[in-house]
């Protein structure tokens, strides 16, 4: 087996530290402390810690995009089935952290205030991306008669969008899954109620 490179090693655990402290409060010191490597390896691989947290956007995006595959994109199940496994994955993924990280893309949005910030500008691309993914759900839940016909996807997606991250705001904030919990039985009981 072959030893992950001081690279590999920096992204992994780099986005743990940034994941857990926040981009501003995970210096580089500290990165490269968590990886075990030396200092010089940083600057060997990243031309700046932006273009570090670039790439723990995007190492963190593959993940999400593996989870649309499975729960969005899942053709074994219904539409509406496909979207309450992505809201539950979400509500587990922050218990298996202890109720302490919530979102990277929520925490990155936090720190970022400038709106020409590449960082921001990543994160609301990546959000947008996210949104057209449920929306494309919703679709298909209009599409295979779960929802009527007059039902506005765009919104609706929207609306998911911001109640998962929402949801995890606040269960971050009282280190509780609760906020989950009562988001989902709202959207699937009177947001989203079954036509059929």
């Amino acid at each position: 087996m072959t030893k992950p490179s001081n690279r590999e090693r920096l992204l992994t655990e780099g986005l743990r530290l940034v994941h857990e402290r926040g981009f501003g409060a995970a210096s580089v010191r500290n990165i490269v402390q968590a990886a075990g490597v030396p200092q010089g390896s940083f600057t060997n691989h990243f031309r700046s810690k932006e273009a570090f947290g670039l790439e723990v956007l995007e190492r963190y995006y593959a993940g999400t995009r593996e989870l649309f595959r499975s729960t969005l994109a899942d053709p074994s199940k219904t539409p509406l089935d496909r979207l309450r496994a992505y809201v539950r994955y979400q509500r587990l993924l922050f218990e298996a952290n202890d109720m302490r990280r919530g979102c990277l893309y929520g925490n990155f949005t936090v720190e970022t205030t400038d709106p020409d910030d590449p960082l921001r500008r990543r994160v609301v691309e990546i959000l947008t991306e996210t949104e057209r993914a449920l929306e494309e759900c919703i679709l298909a839940a209009v599409e295979a008669g779960e929802l009527p016909s007059e039902a506005d996807a765009a919104a609706i997606a929207n609306f998911v969008l911001s109640s998962v991250q929402g949801s995890t705001l606040l269960a971050k904030a009282q280190g509780s899954s609760l906020p989950f919990e009562r988001m989902e039985k709202i959207l699937f009981e009177s947001v989203l109620r079954v036509t059929t």
